[in-house]
């Protein structure tokens, strides 16, 4: 349970294998639109050398990635 502005909020997170029974169809073809965009927008940053967020999960740092390479 998280508190945001006063009001409380569920954040349930669903695994791979609950994902069945869970979701809906219409739910899963929006993930996949949502992964799609996302990809997109992370390529036509890279294509304009704009610096993309990232997250690496083993240091627990966020870090800028520019389309050249450098991090």
């Amino acid at each position: 349970m998280r508190t945001y502005n006063g009001k409380k909020y569920k954040i349930n997170i669903i695994t791979s294998d609950e994902e069945n029974s869970i979701l809906s169809s219409t739910d899963k073809e929006m993930d996949r639109r949502v992964e799609k965009a996302v990809a997109v927008a992370i390529e036509k940053a890279k294509f304009c050398n704009k610096p993309v967020a990232r997250y690496n999960i083993k240091t627990k740092q966020a870090y800028l990635d520019y389309g050249n390479g450098d991090k």
